[in-house]
């Protein structure tokens, strides 16, 4: 199984919308291993955008990255980053499909809701920023024989 990180950000947690996007990773038979409520320190901003450190918008972005409390969770399943990506959105609420999560609550590219892992590289590189090996679990759900075929 793949693991891949996603964050509400800021607009996604002030406007309520964690309880109802951590409920559509899980109606689709994603296991959440991980999850942390926090104000993101410099640092971790830093590691999290290093490619967009020399960027025009970044600045803005990290004001409001750090500008309050995200959400941060490690999903697994099979193809995670794949099927964690689809349930998001394009990165363009404007241009993400109705049914999505950007779709649904984005408005703006500035202010998308949500971020997710593009690839399991990245997905491996996120989840080592802001999670410790042992705050990542490991268990199985009970209706894992029913989600996929062995």
């Amino acid at each position: 199984m793949d693991r891949t990180f996603v964050m509400v950000k800021p607009d996604g947690v002030q406007r309520g919308l964690v309880g109802g996007i951590v409920s559509r990773f899980e109606a689709k038979g994603l296991k959440l291993v991980a999850a942390r409520f926090e104000k993101l320190p410099e640092t971790r901003v830093m590691d999290q955008y290093k490619e967009h450190l020399q960027k025009p918008f970044f600045p803005s972005l990290k004001q409001y990255i750090m500008g309050g409390p995200v959400f941060l969770m490690v999903w697994e399943g099979r193809s995670a980053v794949t099927v964690a990506r689809t349930l998001i959105g394009a990165t363009n609420p404007q241009e993400a499909m109705p049914g999505t999560i950007r779709g649904d609550y984005g408005l703006d590219i500035g202010r998308n809701v949500i971020h997710g892992s593009d690839s399991l590289e990245s997905a491996a590189r996120e989840i080592a920023i802001h999670f410790k090996a042992d705050e990542v679990c490991t268990y199985t759900r009970t209706d894992a024989s029913v989600l996929y075929e062995y």
